[in-house]
């Protein structure tokens, strides 16, 4: 192992959905995903939920919804972002406020954590900005980031690509 203190990790596209909104009541893990989510668990890491979800901002879905589907999950924490566009926080991706705010609340040096996402523009941009390892999972927006909106994130490597999240937690553990 790396010497990591936790595990950042969005949901939609990256641990199963389509990386477009799915309502929890309607998502589906992808296969592997919760042992790979328990893996992390059992050599002591934290791991966090870590999504934008501006759903919650139109009342399609609630936070609570959301907090409910990562403590089932296993999840330590959630760090969930439900505000639009518009809205002109500080926390949706690719803004680092959530791991920041995980930083802040869990005494976490974000050099020594790692964010698993699937999309180039957000998830590996606020990993970056923090220094955190980066992990481009294939599944969701994976691809499409790498090929057609790769422009929008040009500047940064993500330290790994991996096909799903159950490879992403195998580098980790490794």
């Amino acid at each position: 192992m790396k010497n990591i203190q936790a595990v950042f990790i969005d949901r939609d596209g990256t641990i199963g959905g389509t990386g477009h909104f799915v309502h929890p009541s309607d998502f589906t893990l992808f296969e592997g995903a919760q042992n790979s989510i328990n893996k992390i668990k059992q050599v002591g890491l934290k791991v966090f939920a870590f999504t934008n979800q501006h759903r919650i901002s139109r009342n399609e879905a609630t936070l609570e919804e959301f907090r409910l589907q990562f403590e089932e999950y296993g999840f330590d924490d959630s760090f969930i972002c439900p505000h639009s566009d518009h809205d002109n926080c500080h926390c949706k991706k690719p803004e680092p406020g959530m791991l920041l705010e995980a930083a802040k609340k869990y005494g976490l040096d974000l050099s020594r954590c790692v964010v698993i996402g699937d999309v180039g523009d957000t998830d590996m941009i606020a990993a970056h900005t923090v220094g955190a390892i980066k992990i481009l999972v294939k599944t969701g927006w994976g691809v499409p980031s790498l090929l057609e909106y790769r422009d929008k994130w040009k500047t940064i490597e993500p330290d790994f690509i991996a096909e799903d999240i159950n490879e992403a937690v195998r580098w980790i553990l490794e």
